[in-house]
This record gives structure tokens, sequence and C-alpha cells, in this order.
């Protein structure tokens, strides 16, 4: 057998992208994938095995596990969560000022609407956890509210961003986008600010009885972390649909 013809057989092509642009932005978008595989990956990890595992430990051995084991993996969750969402915006962008420059747009509108539009609907969230009225924490009712908030959210981007430039990867992820954009908000509005004072009480107060005030405040942390573990497959669908399956605009 000829050798030229035997050493073609182990030869591939490869030809990167010339110019920084598409390099960067593989970059952004890698970062975004890591990031994002972390953050979910421990939001299921809290929701299908750390709290059913918890309730099932006695006093004394919960507050051995708890501060070391929820302070690690909560560092990494709400830093993953930055990184994944402020990562997804930087190349989300680059979608959008590239749409309003092929349709000879502003891209301000839609750049706006996503910030402001997904920012209320967790205010909302926040309003029905901190009212004075206890139905509003009821998991049908909490679940209820917090679906139409993001429902109208959703529904309300893609209504104003409707002026036939926006591609479908524009709207997918700002919908996607801002779902994750909002459960951001739930790790470090709620999450976060309920759970560190849990570690504290915990490691202070080994086999204690939880005082109702911190009770409810873990109740919250679980109904904002539950709240993210749903919305989390509707984001995950919306982020995939951008490119693989068109539903919205060009």
């Amino acid at each position: 057998m000829p050798i030229a013809p035997a050493i073609a057989v182990f030869q591939v092509h490869v030809s990167l992208p010339e110019g920084s642009a598409a390099n960067v932005l593989m970059l952004v978008r890698w970062i975004h994938f890591l990031a994002g595989i972390t953050w979910i990956g421990l939001l299921y990890f809290f929701n299908l095995v750390s709290v059913p595992l918890l309730k099932e430990l006695d006093g004394p051995t919960r507050s051995r596990v708890v501060p070391p084991l929820m302070t690690r993996a909560l560092w990494w969750f709400r830093w993953a969560s930055v990184v994944t969402v402020l990562a997804g915006i930087s190349y989300w962008m680059n979608i959008v000022t590239t749409d309003a420059r092929n349709g000879n747009a502003s891209p301000g509108t839609a750049i706006w609407s996503f910030f402001l539009i997904w920012t209320v609907a967790f205010a909302i969230e926040m309003g029905a956890l901190m009212s004075p009225a206890e139905v509003l924490r009821k998991g049908a009712v909490f679940g209820l509210i917090c679906g139409v908030a993001v429902f109208a959210a959703a529904y309300l981007y893609l209504a104003i961003n409707n002026d036939g430039w926006e591609s479908n990867r524009l709207l997918s992820i700002g919908i996607g986008g801002g779902i994750g954009w909002f459960m951001m908000l739930n790790v470090w509005g709620v999450v976060w600010r309920m759970q560190k004072k849990i570690i504290r009480w915990t490691s202070e107060n080994p086999g204690g009885a939880m005082p109702p005030a911190l009770a409810k405040q873990a109740r919250l942390a679980f109904l904002a972390s539950r709240l993210n573990f749903v919305v989390s497959f509707f984001m995950l669908f919306f982020m995939g649909a951008a490119s693989h399956y068109p539903m919205f605009g060009k």
C-alpha cells in the first residue's frame, strides 16, 4: 500500500474562524455552558437530593452536615448563577445588535424591555413571599401567582418586540434568558439571604429546635428554590429552541 494514501487516512482538516470576534463569542458561550451546568446541577441537587435527605436527619447530625455542606454548595451555586447570566447576556447582546443592524432598527427596546419585564416578574414573586397574607405562600396559590407572572412576562416580551426584524434566537433567548435573570434574582434576593441565616443559626445551635421566625425564612427559601427548579425546565427549553426550534420572528 502506498505511503501517501495511508497517511491521508489519518489527516483531518481544521479551519478556525479568522478574526477575534468569533473566538471571543465561542469562549463566552463555553463559559456560559460551564457555569450553567454548575448552577442548574446544584439546583437539581438541592431539590432532588439535599432537601429530602436533610429532612431525615436528626438535629445533631443536621447541625454537623448543614453548615459545611451548604456553605460550600451555595458559594458555587450563587456565583455560578452570576457567571451564567452575565455570560449569557453578553452573548445575547451580540445577537440583538446584529439583528437590529440587519433590520436597520434600534436594539434599545429589546434590551430595556428584557430587564424591566423580568425584574417586575421577580418583584411580583417577592410581593407574594413577603406579603402579610399567609395564603399567598400556600404552595398552589404561590405557584399560580408565579406561573401567571412568568407567562405574562414572556407574552409581554414577545408583544413588545414584534417589529419584524427580531430573530427567533433573539426572542427565544429573550424568554429563556429572562427566566434565567428571574432565577438569578431569586438566588440572591431570597435563597441566599435566607440560607445564610439558617446556616449561621444551625452552626450556633447544634440540635436545637428552629425558632418560628427562622422556620418561616426556611419556608421562603424552599419556595424560591422549588420555583427555580420548576421554571428551569421552561428556561432550558427556550434556550435550546433559540437555535433548534424556530417559533418566533424570522
